[in-house]
């Protein structure tokens, strides 16, 4: 297999883990509490991680300054990122919160040209626009009912996004200068400190006796596709390609969920949904195929 193809095969990966996740994750929730599923979730994939990386030496000898990067980068993309996803999910539809997560590349891309990584063009603004009225348009925070409707957890997904953009573009320097695995370990070590004592509480009061086989079988599935092997391969995939090439990838997510949303959940589209999605998708094409003019992929 060619090097140059690896890369966008793993990240093909990725985005089939974290597009069938969400659909799983409202399975387990039927049985068990948000913050008890992110935490077996993030305590799970470190302790896997840990046993996959076995030494901790490289992270003894890391510089302060990346050290304070390392723990940002945890808060982004793994503590802060899971429990806004999490309750976002379970306050919304897997359609909703596949179709919101497609504002992701939209936001790493505004953040690179924020910091100076990138020039904006017109067409990429253009893009930024589109993709943005799609989101409110799905939201429709005028009228929604806030007693009934998905707008709090619709809000809570698009945090979620802004949070993992930021982890895609300030965890590249770090996986290049460190190596993938390394830093995944690290990250997902450093959320479970946080996460640890919320866990235990939160799990102590689940009623353990009522929670089927089935729903630990699923949850053992969530800690090691959707979090391990696609936390991996997508920190692989940064030491060969620019974040925005990573980022791209994410609207193949919806794909995969429409797809099984309405077989598993029995969920629905509607018009609405719909042409928020065509405007989203259109934003983010734009935007992403204005990009491709300037990629440079190292192999």
């Amino acid at each position: 297999m060619s090097q140059r193809f690896k890369p966008h095969l793993a990240l093909i990966t990725v985005q089939i883990l974290f597009g069938i996740w969400p659909i799983f994750g409202k399975i387990v929730l039927r049985s068990m509490s948000t913050t008890s599923l992110v935490s077996l979730r993030l305590v799970g994939a470190a302790l896997l991680f840990a046993i996959m990386q076995r030494s901790l030496t490289p992270l003894l000898k890391m510089r302060l300054k990346d050290m304070f990067l390392l723990i940002a980068c945890s808060m982004l993309g793994i503590v802060g990122n899971q429990f806004l996803f999490v309750n976002g999910l379970a306050l919304t539809t897997v359609i909703n919160a596949e179709i919101l997560s497609t504002t992701i590349p939209v936001y790493a891309l505004a953040v690179s040209i924020l910091l100076g990584y990138e020039r904006g063009s017109r067409k990429t603004l253009f893009g930024v626009i589109l993709s943005a009225a799609g989101v409110l348009y799905l939201i429709n925070p005028l009228h929604a009912d806030f007693s009934r409707s998905t707008t709090t957890g619709n809000v809570l997904i698009l945090t979620n996004s802004f949070l993992y953009a930021l982890y895609i573009v300030f965890s590249k320097d770090l996986v290049e200068r460190y190596g993938a695995l390394n830093v995944v370990t690290w990250i997902f070590l450093v959320g479970s400190l946080i996460t640890v004592p919320v866990g235990i509480y939160s799990l102590q009061r689940e009623n353990l006796a009522a929670i089927s086989a089935t729903a630990w079988v699923v949850v053992a599935f969530i800690i090691i596709f959707p979090t391990v092997v696609a936390y991996y391969l997508n920190a692989w995939a940064l030491t060969r390609v620019p974040p925005s090439v990573v980022a791209v990838y994410i609207y193949m997510q919806p794909l995969i969920a429409f797809g099984l949303a309405p077989l598993l959940l029995g969920e629905s589209w509607n018009w609405r949904t719909i042409f928020a999605a065509v405007m989203i998708f259109g934003g983010v094409a734009l935007v992403t195929r204005d990009k491709d003019h300037h990629i440079h992929v190292s192999v």
